[in-house]
């Protein structure tokens, strides 16, 4: 441990002040963008993707600006490309998919065009709309007016099962139609020693020993401990573009655990592409600086931000949800104790339950274009 120590210390000391500070306190409100908009005056440009870990902070900077930057021109000079990888890829193939020649994304080459627009008046792609996506599936670019699209209908899947969701040989599923009275709980035991392992998804920076973006997820859905809820195939195209949340009934009998959750894009050939993700930490289910411990075997309404995406669900495909209590090591281990879970050193245990009856309609909560 003290080598360790003295590792960090050398070649990265400020993770020593991340472990010093697990919540949101005053250390972090001082880097924190969000903190700062009021103070920014100038234009910017939020190159974002959509496997890309920074993908969410970039959607919320855009947003945060347009509304509270400092004058008129910062708050109507803000502008968003969206493309697919980021950090996790560059080019027509990320991950295991290959999303067509129309994928290619040279951020130097849209970084030069952006100061040739904002310095020497070229009038070149940002002339036009603020707002520039890559739809997956469809696998083409589009410009928007804004973000989110104001034209995203919300609609709600709710989860369905005999008790019975854990993994994909489970009953899980996913429908527009309500819980119904009748419905029992899902449950699965979370073992920190066992965590489920990160498969993909929007990582950053070490692709040789944590493969990034869209992955096959069958691997993890063979798992006991992961609950799998899926709909029918789509009989058309189906569009979602925006961001992703999940409003989720559940108990545990640990005083904290978290939840994760992760939208799946499921083709005929059966292979299971991860879309988004997230995590909720359940002592924060309230706020990010005051943490809160659970009551055990209390129920709780939660609510999980799946981060966003723009994808079409092609005719044929299913949606899939898939809700654990582990995504490692893109995430610390909760270890259910209430501890410090970079710290400490001791765990338990946890059997977690998602409830979807008619008094608890857990449902995931997507954004469907027409």
């Amino acid at each position: 441990m003290v080598q360790s120590s003295r590792s960090l210390t050398t070649l990265a000391p400020y993770i020593l002040d991340w472990l010093a500070h697990p919540i949101y306190d005053s250390y972090w409100k001082q880097w924190a963008v969000e903190e700062h908009y009021s103070d920014i005056t100038v234009p910017a440009l939020h190159t974002a993707a959509w496997y890309d870990i920074f993908q969410e902070g970039s959607l919320e900077n855009y947003q945060g600006l347009k509304l509270h930057a400092a004058n008129e021109e910062a708050r109507r000079g803000q502008h968003l490309p969206v493309a697919i990888g980021g950090h996790s890829g560059s080019g027509r193939k990320i991950g295991d998919v290959d999303f067509g020649a129309d994928a290619a994304f040279d951020e130097d080459d849209v970084t030069l065009a952006w100061y040739d627009y904002l310095f020497k008046g070229v009038k070149n792609q940002f002339a036009g709309k603020p707002v520039r996506i890559f739809v997956m599936g469809a696998n083409k670019w589009r410009g928007e007016d804004d973000w989110p699209l104001k034209r995203a209908r919300s609609t709600k899947y709710f989860l369905h099962s005999n008790s019975g969701a854990n993994s994909l040989r489970g009953d899980g599923t996913l429908s527009l139609a309500a819980s119904s009275a009748g419905e029992t709980a899902d449950h699965f035991t979370y073992d920190p020693a066992k965590p489920v392992p990160t498969t993909g998804g929007p990582l950053c920076c070490d692709a040789r020993h944590l493969a990034p973006g869209p992955r096959d997820q069958r691997s993890v859905e063979a798992r006991e401990d992961v609950l799998v809820y899926t709909t029918e195939p789509f009989s058309k195209d189906t569009e979602v573009t925006g961001n992703i949340g999940l409003d989720l009934y559940a108990k545990s009998t640990a005083v904290d655990t978290d939840f994760t959750a992760k939208l799946v894009d499921v083709w005929p050939s059966g292979f299971a592409q991860n879309v988004t993700e997230g995590i909720l930490r359940t002592a924060f289910r309230n706020s990010q600086e005051k943490p809160e411990l659970l009551n055990p075997g209390q129920v709780y309404e939660l609510h999980l931000d799946l981060w966003s995406t723009s994808n079409v669900f092609l005719r044929g495909h299913r949606l899939r949800l898939e809700v654990s209590s582990s995504n490692f090591p893109r995430f610390d281990r909760n270890l259910n104790t209430g501890g410090n879970p970079s710290t400490g050193v001791e765990w338990t245990s946890a059997t977690n339950s998602v409830l979807h009856d008619a008094e608890h309609s857990s449902a995931l909560i997507v954004p469907i274009i027409d």
